[in-house]
């Protein structure tokens, strides 16, 4: 099979694979065309893919040529309608924000694989691109939170006096919020975490921060890792229980999603007045409209004497590690499709059925689907 990696479009620094990627793909006896200056971001030039067995050729060649087309953000206009019918395109495409965006792709009869819709389960684990760029979006914004504070992280005792150390509110224990506790400990922090998922808060705890319990939650076991809808009593209680740790944090980072809906607000307009002058907030949650009421998408802005960021793609500010996580899951997934030295579309894999969006001129994908019938 012929693939195609594709340079991404302004703004973004990630490839969807680097020369590492390629090589397995070539020594798997696959043919790889990569469009020229597709990883000058990370810095592996096209000589690089070169000496990996790729062929460095031009936009045009690839959606002319390539069978299999690897991205990592959905195709801007120009992309769809260069594609042809019967090609794979893989990417993360979050279908059930741009249900019309996966309607359009179904018409032209793309096969479309959305690496965000990947299961959650332990043999999809390599392959789950959500952690990984959670990973990398967790330790990031704690590195945005101490950029912007006022103050120094740990605890020093100096010549001058002690410093204490900057208190830490994580909104979400998930990939996101555990990689943050991870970082703001590593600094010196003290740190308190939020979640409706008691079951986290082992993770939590070990990894030293302290869980602030919330009785009554909705079961969220089954929302693979996600948070769920909550009942307005609990959301009552929960408020109280999030005002009362932000108002004493020096920084706050927020992580609560729910697929394909709004980000919950969890910080109101009142909590950041009652906050400390100089405080922090990272609000990861701002490509949903964030878990801050005040958050501006895309920007860092200053209400109250609280800096509030609104990061959209902090994983691309870490281009290479990001771009060398992101590879290895789509190589992984491509391993897992293929037969006989070739992909094949398996739907009795619960990995490729749970993935595949459309096929065929179909959409297979079940919440996308519900969303277009409305």
């Amino acid at each position: 099979m012929i693939f195609g990696i594709l340079k991404e479009s302004d703004g973004e620094t990630r490839v969807s694979l680097l020369p590492e990627g390629v090589d397995t793909l070539v020594k798997l006896g696959q043919k790889v065309l990569v469009e020229s200056g597709a990883g000058e971001h990370t810095f592996s030039t096209d000589d690089d893919y070169k000496k990996v067995g790729a062929t460095i050729v031009n936009r045009a060649e690839i959606f002319q040529k390539a069978e299999f087309l690897l991205k990592i953000n959905p195709p801007t206009g120009s992309e769809i309608d260069s594609l042809k019918a019967g090609v794979i395109l893989m990417g993360v495409l979050q279908p059930l924000s741009n249900p019309q965006l996966i309607k359009t792709l179904s018409e032209k009869k793309v096969s479309v694989f959305s690496m965000d819709s990947i299961p959650r389960i332990t043999r999809a684990q390599s392959m789950d691109v959500l952690s990984s760029m959670s990973t990398v979006s967790g330790y990031k914004a704690v590195l945005l939170a101490a950029t912007h504070l006022p103050h120094l992280f740990p605890m020093l005792t100096t010549a001058a006096g002690t410093i204490t150390p900057a208190k830490a509110l994580i909104i979400g224990a998930g990939v996101a919020g555990l990689q943050a506790i991870a970082t703001s400990k590593r600094l010196g922090a003290v740190i308190e975490s939020f979640d409706t998922r008691p079951e986290v808060k082992e993770q939590v705890m070990s990894l030293g921060a302290k869980f602030v319990e919330v009785e009554g939650a909705k079961d969220a076991s089954g929302a693979g890792g996600y948070a769920v809808e909550q009942t307005e009593e609990y959301k009552k209680r929960q408020m109280a229980a999030i005002q009362k740790s932000a108002i004493k944090s020096d920084f706050i980072v927020t992580t609560a999603l729910i697929p394909g809906r709004k980000a919950p607000v969890l910080i109101t307009e009142d909590t950041v007045k009652d906050m400390k002058p100089g405080s922090v907030i990272v609000d990861l949650a701002a490509p949903a409209g964030g878990n801050c009421q005040l958050t501006d998408p895309g920007k860092t802005i200053s209400v109250h004497g609280v800096t509030i960021l609104g990061p959209l793609n902090l994983a691309a500010t870490i281009p290479i590690d990001a771009s060398k996580m992101y590879g290895k899951n789509v190589v992984n997934f491509i391993k897992n499709m293929m037969k006989d030295g070739n992909p094949v579309m398996n739907f009795e894999d619960e990995i490729i059925a749970g993935t595949c969006i459309c096929h065929g001129g179909n959409i297979q994908h079940a919440g996308t689907k519900s969303l277009l019938d409305k």
